[in-house]
């Protein structure tokens, strides 16, 4: 038995993605004929965790015209990130230290080595983590459109998904926190410290036309579109 296929795995997919300003939500979109949420989906399977849910709006209705070959189930999700993964998380039959493993629906880019390698490390850390990026380029803090500040960078990194958590820890945190943007933020109002692992700049999340083509570009170089 890996630590992998005792992985919980929560899909939050109850987005509209309005900014994207298509005629279907953003993780219905295609990316050489592959549906973004059947590709990001993929990516988790390979992992061959204990269990997979997606959250989805209670209106969808185009999940259903997907084809899986392994085992997915649904819940509704909420108007909020964080009532989309509470609503799996009252699903799922856990113990408090089971690790649970939340990822964007719309990054398909995800690699199956940053995955292994997120659950490795957290599997012996009390709270949990996120796969992340150190920042390279130059921020800047903006009033308006004028610069104030240039920030210190060696200290930043890009959040990223997937998010592991403790069960019991990311109920209560969500729960307590339900404005939060990330797992991470909640636990972090918690009082506590998640780890950062790093993972990959192509583990990008799909907002925009422009990531759309990024994205297909990235799974083309790897054979998966």
């Amino acid at each position: 038995m890996s630590l992998l296929d005792q992985i919980i795995c929560i899909i939050p997919a109850a987005g509209q993605g309005l900014r994207m300003g298509a005629a279907v939500p953003k993780q219905y979109l295609s990316i050489g004929g592959r549906v973004i949420l059947e590709l990001t989906l993929d990516a988790l399977a390979a992992c061959q965790p204990r269990e997979m849910i997606v959250a989805l709006n209670d209106n969808d209705e185009y999940f259903s015209g997907l084809h899986f070959d392994y085992p997915v189930r649904t819940v509704v999700g909420g108007r909020q990130r964080s009532e989309s993964v509470l609503n799996a998380l009252k699903t799922v039959n856990a113990t408090e230290d089971s690790l649970v493993l939340v990822h964007d629906g719309v990054r398909p880019c995800l690699r199956f080595e940053d995955i292994k390698a997120l659950v490795t490390v957290l599997d012996a850390h009390p709270v949990g983590g996120c796969l992340a990026v150190p920042v390279r380029e130059t921020v800047k803090r903006v009033n308006r459109d004028d610069v104030v500040a240039t920030l210190d960078r060696s200290q930043l990194w890009l959040a990223q998904t997937p998010q592991v958590f403790r069960f019991g820890i990311l109920k209560q945190a969500l729960t307590q926190f339900p404005d939060s943007t990330d797992e991470a933020s909640a636990i972090e109002q918690l009082g506590l410290q998640p780890r950062v692992v790093q993972g990959h700049s192509d583990n990008i999340k799909i907002t925009t036309g422009e990531d759309l083509v990024m994205a297909e570009v990235i799974l083309k170089s790897r054979g998966r579109s």
